[in-house]
């Protein structure tokens, strides 16, 4: 592990861990971390965070 990277855990939606797994195996990715890694750079260098946590895209898509 590099210096800073730390292990987090947290809980996902069984169809969201599949979307992951599928992106790393389309991509030749070394495992989901390093998928989750590219993510949230994505997320903190290339997107707008107002739109992204906004109330009309915090919904929760399992709850109904």
């Amino acid at each position: 592990m590099s210096e800073g990277k730390i292990t987090v855990s947290f809980e996902i939606e069984s169809d969201q861990a599949d979307w992951i797994n599928e992106q790393v195996e389309q991509f030749g990715l070394p495992d989901e971390s390093k998928a989750m890694r590219i993510l949230l750079d994505y997320a903190l260098e290339e997107s707008d965070t107002e739109l992204i946590f906004s109330g009309d895209n915090t919904r929760c898509r399992y709850c109904g």
